[in-house]
């Protein structure tokens, strides 16, 4: 039973999934379930990410690879895929950052026009 959807805004999401390999894909894949299927999502699989406005990120460990993808709410329930990436340093890209913001206003300017 699922208790949020997942919605995948445009390309974005899709671009960084399928150059990934099948190790990585599946791994992103149990953490979607996950997102959408239990009540209280753990901090190391989903985490509002600070100094931001209202993003959260997915986070995916692959062996000693990390990746995150950015998301956004619409409504309580329904979950919304942005950008994705390799994590390299510990520090999250400020590019990354700043693309999930352009993204999320995107989303929300053309949804409400």
């Amino acid at each position: 039973m699922f208790i949020r959807n997942i919605f995948y805004y445009k390309n974005y999401f899709f671009d960084f999934f399928d150059k990934q390999n099948p190790e990585v894909k599946t791994k992103i894949n149990w953490t979607l379930q996950l997102i959408a299927t239990i009540e209280r999502v753990p901090e190391k699989y989903f985490k509002h990410l600070s100094d931001s406005t209202g993003i959260y990120e997915i986070r995916v460990e692959v062996s000693s690879n990390i990746y995150r993808v950015f998301c956004i709410f619409d409504k309580e329930k329904l979950i919304i895929l942005l950008n994705g990436f390799q994590k390299k340093t510990q520090k999250t890209p400020k590019n990354e950052i700043e693309l999930a913001e352009k993204l999320k206003k995107q989303y929300f300017d053309g949804k409400y026009r």
